[in-house]
């Protein structure tokens, strides 16, 4: 028990940012939507630790760190393809976390969101629906050059549409990076 303890107390930060992310997985699942009591808290509490930490630096590192995780899904949140409580959550990854650390948990977590959104397709029986809905998609997305029509578009089709709560495939991906890169031992 003690060894365990050991390992929370020493690798504190992963820890903390994974136990937000499974609260933010469970909200999410639950409500479809991951709210800003935990992502606002979460941003600033982390530019607030790493300021103290590490004065100006730490506090640029992790203001980095924040930039990079909003803007890695910002583009899709503009145009109608995610919520802003995911967008703020990866930002809350990456003001604890930094910029490296934040781009591999987005790049586990955009393997697992896609694991599990083709999964979901398969289980509905709707390959063809989903696919011409993703080539749709893809043309407005082309075509359409206003972030605005695209959002407008996007909350139309919203009711007809299986949505996969980000915050789920977030919380699974970032921790397996944490696992695989051995930050949570």
């Amino acid at each position: 028990m003690s060894a365990i303890l050991s390992v929370v107390t020493e690798n504190w930060i992963v820890w903390f940012v994974t136990f937000v992310l499974v609260v933010a997985a469970i909200i999410d699942g639950a409500i479809l939507k991951v709210p800003n009591w935990l992502t606002f808290p979460f941003i600033t509490c982390g530019w607030i630790h790493w300021a103290m930490q590490d004065g100006w630096s730490g506090l640029g590192w992790s203001l980095m760190g924040t930039v990079v995780g909003m803007m890695l899904l910002l583009v899709l949140r503009n145009v109608g393809g995610m919520g802003a409580g995911d967008v703020k959550l990866l930002a809350g990854v990456g003001a604890w976390m930094g910029t490296m650390v934040t781009l591999w948990a987005f790049a586990a977590t955009a393997l697992v969101g896609g694991i599990m959104a083709a999964f979901m397709i398969w289980k509905s029986g709707q390959w063809q629906k989903h696919f011409a809905m993703a080539h749709q998609i893809l043309h407005e997305w082309k075509t359409v050059r206003d972030p605005q029509k695209l959002a407008e578009i996007a909350r139309e089709r919203k009711p007809n549409m299986y949505l996969l709560p980000y915050g789920i495939p977030m919380a699974i991906g970032s921790i397996a990076y944490f696992a695989l890169a051995g930050m949570l031992i």
